[in-house]
């Protein structure tokens, strides 16, 4: 299929439609990490889970992706693509239906971990499909179609769960996956030739780098995500998922050192441009599935929007992506990568900053503007990104510098749902306690706003309740703007990495990349 793909002049049918089943495959599985975002109330209301244990409901489903979009290319080698590709659709599909029928949340959280190991095979295979069966002069088509489903994944997920929880029912939002799997698999049926599985290299394989990945990775993230409500490490549960994840990237590095191929190329990220991409990968991830998770929140308590008013507006970042993606490839070939990349992280920056301005009165118009300047930022931060990963490494480990950057981005998505939780808690019970600490029970002008508000409203206990609620909904915003003047300062701790980025070939094609 290399052979083809590089020698041919025009790909036939048959490459247009495994282009297809790939593309197709990804926009699923990335669809899916934020479908719920905007329909999390609703489900934590039917099934019992409270606001921070429904974080996990986004949470889970990247931690298992990060732990298997570095395994894909070994996958792939043992099973084949095709095998691979219908073997994860197949389960993601059975795994969506069985989120739509949960009634708990462990019930949700098993699914959902479910869609993300299969998912995540989804991803990084679609780059390969690309860069072989396409011919060099056709890649940035396919390298396009795929970006696409790449970056507006994430965005038109809350649009898509919003409406259907609002119109239909929000077990939907994951039934949706059963007609869109049935159409991916008859692709994959037809346009992927079959290869023999090569079970030999199960010997071979880095069992110690599996193992790593999945304890250290899981055991932190489950770290993150408890530790504030079980009071870190004054909690064994805690203590003993921290020494889970420390034996976890300990077995990682014996990994490193003991397999002929690790499951995962650490040492690539001793190559500066590839660790500066890393680094910076992780805070787009931090970007793009925070600013996901946290507008919605904001727009349904404060606001009072519901799950598809909520979607519009974190849509409204997908405009300027869908507007600019048919001009990348000439933005590739005519701007310098540090500019453009520079340039996307000052704009992903100042869209953080307008947005700690945010007031109780604030609706959906308020995100306007930031929302559509953060569009600009992540299409020039992520595309340029994407090519400088793969021309940081040689075209032979091109595959495993794909793996661990997409891993890089989507555990910092992972870290962001994880702090979030974490941060708001803090800085909800901080402002809260400063705000009542501003109001003197004594103070001659609480105790007319009080008897004044009793005599409105029927009465003291009544006026107490709205004072409670103001305090409530004050402090809450004020966490959501701590929150966004957080993700600014971060992102620019990370900008001067530019200056590590080398410029690209001049006429070199773009690669595929996740």
């Amino acid at each position: 299929m290399a052979a083809a793909g590089a020698n041919g002049e025009k790909a036939d049918a048959a490459a247009w439609l495994a282009v297809a089943a790939g593309t197709l495959g990804a926009l699923m599985a990335t669809l899916d990490i934020s479908i719920v975002n905007s329909s999390l109330p609703t489900i934590q209301g039917e099934i019992g889970a409270s606001g921070t244990e429904g974080t996990w409901i986004a949470t889970a489903y990247l931690v298992a992706e990060i732990v298997i979009i570095p395994m894909s290319a070994w996958l792939e080698r043992l099973l084949g693509l095709r095998v691979l590709l219908l073997t994860a659709a197949s389960l993601f599909t059975l795994f969506s239906v069985l989120c739509g029928l949960s009634t708990t949340l462990p019930m949700m959280i098993v699914g959902r971990v479910g869609q993300g190991f299969t998912g995540g095979a989804l991803i990084p295979t679609a780059m390969t499909i690309i860069a072989t069966r396409l011919p060099r002069s056709q890649q940035p088509v396919g390298n396009a179609m795929f970006g696409a489903t790449a970056i507006l994944g994430p965005v038109l997920g809350p649009v898509m769960g919003g409406w259907l929880t609002e119109n239909v029912s929000w077990h939907y939002a994951f039934f949706i996956n059963l007609p869109v799997g049935a159409a991916l698999i008859t692709l994959l049926l037809v346009a992927i030739p079959y290869e023999r599985p090569k079970f030999e290299q199960l010997a071979e394989a880095d069992w110690f780098g599996i193992a790593g990945l999945a304890l250290g990775l899981g055991g932190l993230t489950v770290v993150l995500e408890e530790g504030e409500r079980e009071q870190w490490f004054s909690s064994p549960d805690i203590r003993w998922l921290a020494a889970t994840s420390v034996l976890g990237f300990i077995l990682l590095a014996i990994g490193q050192v003991r397999a002929r191929h690790p499951v995962i190329q650490l040492r690539l990220l001793r190559d500066r441009q590839f660790g500066s991409v890393v680094m910076m990968a992780m805070i787009v991830g931090v970007a793009l599935y925070g600013t996901a998770y946290v507008i919605p929140q904001f727009l349904s308590g404060i606001a009072g929007y519901n799950s598809l008013q909520s979607g519009w507006i974190v849509l409204l970042s997908g405009v300027p992506m869908i507007l600019m993606m048919p001009f990348t490839p000439l933005l590739m070939r005519l701007v310098d990568i540090r500019i453009a990349v520079g340039t996307g992280f000052l704009l992903l920056a100042a869209s953080a900053f307008i947005e700690t301005d945010l007031s109780p009165l604030s609706y959906g118009g308020s995100f306007v503007a930031s929302q559509l300047m953060r569009g600009v930022g992540t299409v020039l931060a992520m595309l340029f990104l994407n090519q400088a990963a793969i021309r940081s490494v040689p075209p032979s480990q091109a595959g495993d510098a794909s793996g661990l950057y997409s891993a890089a981005r989507n555990l910092g998505g992972s870290l962001a749902l994880a702090a979030i939780a974490v941060i708001q808690d803090q800085r909800l019970w901080l402002h809260s306690r400063r705000l009542e600490e501003s109001l003197n029970a004594n103070s001659d002008l609480v105790q007319s706003s009080m008897t004044a508000q009793g005599h409105l409203l029927g009465g003291q206990d009544v006026a107490l309740q709205l004072m409670g609620a103001t305090i409530q909904s004050q402090a809450l915003t004020m966490t959501y703007a701590d929150l966004f003047w957080m993700l600014g300062v971060a992102i620019l701790c990370v900008t001067p990495l530019v200056l590590f980025l080398r410029p690209l070939p001049t006429h070199a094609a773009p690669v595929a990349s996740h």
